[in-house]
Order: C-alpha cells, then sequence, then structure tokens
C-alpha cells in the first residue's frame, strides 16, 4: 500500500486529525511518510495548511500541496472565485506519484467528502483513487447520521471499483450517546469494510510528542497500529 487516499464523510469529521494519526504510526513502524493536500480551502498563502498541521502532530513527514485558495468553499468554487486554475485529479495523481517514489507510504488527503468537486468538470477524489488505483480510507463521525454518508461514501467507491480499506471514527465523544455505541457494530455493516480506529475527541490537542506516543492505540494492526475493533466494542458496550 505505497498510496492511501483518506476521505471524510464530510466536513468536520476528523479527517485530518486522522491522518496525522496514520501518519505517527507509520514513522513509529519505521516507514517514510509523506502527506500530500489536493487542494487546500480556506487558508491564505501565510497560513499553515492540513499538512503543515499533519506534520506538527505526527512529525517527520514530507509534505506538499497541489493548490492552495483562500476561501472555504469547495476547490472548484474557490478556484473559480479566485480566479485561479483548478486542481485535475490527474494533477493529484502525478504529484502522489512522484511522492512515492521516495516513500514508504503517501497519505493523500482530500477536501471534504469523496464528491466534493475539484474543477469544472467534475473531477472529485473519487477519481484520483480511480487514477492511482490506490485503497481509500474513510474517516466516519460517530453519532447520529453517520450510517447514510458512510453507506453512500462506501457505494460510490464500490460502484467505480475503488477498494474502500476501512473506517475510522475520526472523534469519539468522551460520552457516546445511543446512536453512537450502536454506531460501532453498524458502520462496518453498512460501509461493507471493517472499523480500523477510532480516535478519541479532543486528539488534535494533544502536545504532538504525546500524540505520536498513543497514535498507534488508536489504530487497527492494518494501519501500523494495535486497536482491535472487538476490545472497543466490549469497553464502550457499544451495539447494544
Amino acid at each position: 500500500m505505497p498510496i492511501l487516499v483518506i476521505t471524510g464523510t464530510g466536513t468536520e469529521v476528523g479527517k485530518t486529525v486522522t491522518t496525522a494519526a496514520v501518519a505517527a504510526s507509520a514513522l513509529a513502524a519505521g516507514r517514510t511518510v509523506a502527506v500530500l493536500k489536493a487542494a487546500q480551502t480556506g487558508v491564505r498563502a501565510d497560513e499553515h495548511g492540513d499538512a503543515d498541521e499533519v506534520a506538527r502532530l505526527a512529525g517527520a513527514v514530507t509534505t506538499a500541496e497541489v493548490a492552495r485558495y483562500p476561501e472555504p468553499l469547495a476547490p472548484a468554487t474557490a478556484a473559480r472565485r479566485a480566479g485561479l486554475a483548478a486542481v485535475r485529479p490527474q494533477d493529484v495523481a502525478e504529484a502522489a506519484q512522484k511522492l512515492a517514489a521516495g516513500h514508504d507510504l503517501v497519505l493523500v488527503e482530500g477536501a471534504g467528502g469523496l464528491l466534493v468537486r475539484f474543477d469544472e468538470t467534475g473531477g472529485t477524489l473519487a477519481d484520483v483513487a480511480q487514477l492511482l488505483r490506490a485503497p481509500v480510507l474513510v474517516v466516519a463521525s460517530a453519532g447520529l447520521g453517520t450510517l447514510n454518508t458512510t453507506e453512500l461514501t462506501a457505494r460510490e467507491l464500490r460502484g467505480r471499483g475503488v477498494e474502500l480499506l476501512g473506517v475510522v471514527i475520526g472523534s469519539w465523544p468522551d460520552s457516546p450517546d445511543l446512536a453512537s455505541r450502536c454506531n460501532v457494530a453498524d458502520l462496518p455493516e453498512v460501509a461493507g469494510a471493517p472499523l480500523l480506529g477510532s480516535l478519541p475527541s479532543g486528539a488534535g490537542a494533544l502536545a504532538p510528542a504525546d500524540f505520536r506516543t498513543v497514535a498507534p492505540g488508536w489504530l487497527a494492526p492494518r494501519l501500523d497500529g494495535t486497536w482491535e475493533a472487538e476490545a472497543f466494542r466490549q469497553r464502550t458496550g457499544s451495539g447494544v
């Protein structure tokens, strides 16, 4: 798995912190890692973006962006409003392939959900994954409504013949409600793919050294971690 595409079921689901956890776990396993942000929006040229945040939390990763736009909008809309060239899926795929030539693992982080438009022709992160023939990791929210968005994302990937590696819960609440606890059992069923981790709420606020130490405990062995889905279900009383 030299390239892994990471998408969310929407915005603010913990995608960037999850990307950082995957990067930190891979680094701890002795792998070299690059993080590619397909399209950074809502950030000025002099501000830190999502890839920078991954590096701050995870450590010694190579970071890159394909494009950056100042307004917090879908990339295609942000590019049009800024009068800048839009990102094409081919651009992202080529950048990822170049990074893969010098790294053990390249994490390609999208913007928002899987079908957020990059350009005027409707290119998306799903197209990037198809071009790269790379698996996709889906970051989902814990609570009510997540089953619908997760299943829609999974169906789109299956329809395109793209491998869904698994699902990670991007922010597990300190006091999970009934829906969140039941979703631990239901998410892998609707996704047709395993649950590969769960990050605690506020994980991104940890000091970087602490984050790097505990990150492998949030992710399954498939992602270089030690987290176990069944133990998590039993510990949280999920699926009841």
